[in-house]
Formats: structure tokens, C-alpha cells, sequence
């Protein structure tokens, strides 16, 4: 159904476009006379053990779908087991002047310059207390407001208020220390080990005076070099740092792109940028070794390209591009395919495959289901 509707969708401007599936999301018109997903594509080969949460399958969405927590429920439904809302800052802002997303269609990407635009940590957390997140887990991602005069004093207010302190919990099941989007100016500048060190010591101790165990994500630039991957696995074991999260959209090179607003200024996310990421987790994976579980994103549209992040390292992948080109159906499709691989090679349950780097692709050419065989 997508299919025929998705080219007069790309006549829409892309956040206007964006803005419609929220609504329509709210709305529940797309599971009329359905049973939800998750109970179709639960198997036990895709269930997976997430910090002592089960959860369906391996697959979520990114932060910034949801950016204002407001349809996580229906993305659930919809076959994601886990959705990240986000990024939110402690006071609402608008984010940066439109337009600011662009279509690369025939590179399977977009460019986004939002700059971290949602309606602010009160109203969000307010929202979050009233529709409790079921079945799957809820990520919450924070970030600092552009005007600020100490970021990290901004992340811990974000942090603090999503603390519920009447029932003494997180709002959500892991947070998300957002350092890494290309839209805030010197945002990435907390990749230096100084300035990471003295934003991770902070989060700490918040997290130790509220005497909570909730896991911490760090999310990450693709656009670091090998000596930086090092520095910064060697920051996030020393302040137990439970997943890091690889990895965000880049700014990097984009002369290999075709489309013409490759020239926009941006992250750019999608499919050019899968290739890295993957580099990426199989870098962070050898020097995490069990210390630090990997959140893998970055060109994810079907179960072989989750499949490759995962036999990477990561043990939970997240898309959000591929959804705006496959449409809503894109979460069964992949479950379905990522299902039927292992099943097709006697894997019991996916958590086998984690970090298998010795395995490798031939894939049928009748059908899109790939074969693994050791090299």
C-alpha cells in the first residue's frame, strides 16, 4: 500500500510529510481491523534479554521519529520493540530555520539540519506519566538547548526530569546522553576526553544521588578516526557507560552522492552511511570486549542490513531513514526476513550471533532471504 501512495507522500516537503505520519499514527488509522504487530512477529529466535527486560526482536527506532513522545505506543505497535523519543531539552525551542530536511531518493538518505527542535522536558515528561510505554522499552534521549550557558547542567536537568520521584523510577527504561548531532553547534566537542570525562562524572553522580540503576547510552559521531574510537571505549568503561549508541547522522564527504541536495548542510543518514557504521561497531565492539552493549543504526531498511549490524556487534539495531522510504509495514518486513534467516541456519536465538565477524553473505537470487557460511 505504501508503495502506491509513497510518490505523491515525496511531493509533500519532508517534515511537512514527517508531521502527517505523526498524525496519522495518532490517530490509529493504520491498525484498523489489525491485531498488533508484536504479536505477530514475536519468535523465540528474535527474543532477546535487554539489561533484564525481554523484549520481541532486536529492532527499535531512532530518536528523532518521536521526537515529543508522542505516538511510541503506536510504534510498538506497529512491530518496534524498543523507540527512543528525542532528542528533549530541557526548555522547548523551535530548532533551526525550514527547511531543514531534504530527500536524497536516489541515495536512499535524507539531510536534516533540526537542530533539536521539541516541545521541552516538562510537557514531554508530562506526556510520558500519562501514557505509560507497553509492551516495549522506551529510550529517552537529552540533549542541550542551543541558547544555553552550560550544556551539561542542561543534560542534568533533563536527566533529573525524567526522574519520577513518587515512585522513585526512570520515565523510560535507558537514557540516551545525546553528543553527537551535527546541528548543534560544537555540540561534538564532548568527544574530547576532557570535556566527555567531566560530562559523564556529572551524570554519574546525578544517577548516584538518586540511587537508580538505569542504563546510560552514549551516542556517537561516525565522524571520528580510529584513534578517537579508542579514547573514547577507554572514557565510557571508566564511567560505566552501559551502551553506546553508533552511530548518529555524519557531515562527512558526499561527493559519491547523485542527488542535488547533497549540498545541503545537515546530517546526513540512510543508507550511504551504513557502510561506516558497521566499521564502526566492529571497531567498538573489540574494545568494549562484554563491558558495553551496542545500539547499532545507520542504513538499516531490511533483515540482512540489521543482520549485518548485529553480526558487527550490536545486539539491538535502531532505523529510522528506512522507515521513510519502506513506510510502516518496514519493522514486520524486516522481522520477518531477519526470522526466516536464522531459522534457515539453525540458529536457536539471535544472541548467538552477536559479534560474529567471521561470518559472511551470499544471497539468493530468487529470493531476499540471505544464507550465512563461514569464510
Amino acid at each position: 500500500m505504501f508503495k502506491i501512495f509513497r510518490p505523491l507522500i515525496f511531493k509533500i516537503n519532508p517534515e511537512a510529510a514527517h508531521s502527517l505520519a505523526i498524525q496519522a499514527l495518532k490517530s490509529d488509522i493504520l491498525f484498523r481491523n489489525k491485531k498488533t504487530y508484536n504479536e505477530k512477529v514475536g519468535t523465540p529466535i528474535l527474543n532477546t534479554k535487554f539489561f533484564g527486560k525481554n523484549i520481541q526482536n532486536p529492532l527499535g527506532i531512532a530518536a528523532g521519529f518521536d521526537k515529543d513522545a508522542e505516538v511510541y505506543n503506536q510504534l510498538f505497535r506497529l512491530g518496534f520493540s524498543f523507540v527512543e523519543v528525542g532528542t528533549i531539552t530541557p526548555k522547548a525551542q523551535y530548532g533551526n530555520p525550514k527547511p531543514r530536511v531534504f530527500r536524497l531518493e536516489e541515495d536512499n538518505a535524507l539531510i536534516n539540519r533540526l537542530g533539536f527542535n521539541n516541545s521541552g522536558s516538562d510537557k514531554i515528561s508530562s506526556r510520558i506519566k500519562k501514557n505509560v510505554p507497553y509492551p516495549g522499552l522506551l529510550g529517552i534521549n537529552i540533549g542541550p538547548n542551543k541558547d544555553t550557558e552550560n550544556r551539561i547542567e542542561d543534560y542534568l536537568k533533563c536527566f533529573r526530569k525524567f526522574y519520577d520521584h513518587e515512585n522513585q523510577e526512570f520515565l523510560g527504561d535507558y537514557i540516551t546522553i545525546n553528543i553527537s548531532s551535527p546541528n548543534t553547534e560544537k555540540l561534538r566537542d564532548f568527544h574530547n576526553k576532557n570535556e566527555l570525562e567531566e560530562l559523564l562524572d556529572a551524570i554519574q553522580k546525578e544517577k548516584n544521588k538518586l540511587k537508580s540503576n538505569i542504563p546510560i547510552a552514549v551516542k556517537i559521531s561516525p565522524d571520528i578516526n580510529n584513534n578517537e574510537v579508542d579514547t573514547l571505549s577507554e572514557i565510557l568503561i571508566k564511567y560505566s557507560i552501559d551502551i553506546a549508541i553508533i552511530s548518529n547522522t555524519t557531515d562527512g564527504n558526499r561527493e559519491s552522492l547523485n542527488n542535488i541536495n547533497k549540498l545541503e548542510k545537515g546530517g546526513l543518514s540512510g543508507k550511504p552511511i551504513e557502510t561506516r557504521s558497521n566499521e564502526l561497531i566492529k571497531n567498538f565492539y573489540k574494545a568494549f570486549g562484554k563491558n558495553i552493549k551496542i545500539i547499532g543504526v545507520g542504513g538499516v531498511d531490511s533483515g540482512k542490513s540489521a543482520l549485518e549490524k548485529i553480526l558487527s556487534g550490536a545486539s539491538l539495531v535502531q532505523l529510522y531513514t528506512g522507515m521513510v522510504y519502506k513506510g510502516p509495514n518496514i519493522a514486520q518486513e524486516i522481522i520477518k526476513e531477519l526470522n526466516d534467516i536464522l531459522k534457515n541456519q539453525g540458529i536457536k536465538n539471535i544472541s548467538e550471533i552477536i559479534g560474529t565477524k567471521n561470518w559472511s553473505w551470499r544471497v539468493s537470487s530468487e529470493i531476499l532471504y540471505s544464507h550465512i557460511f563461514y569464510v
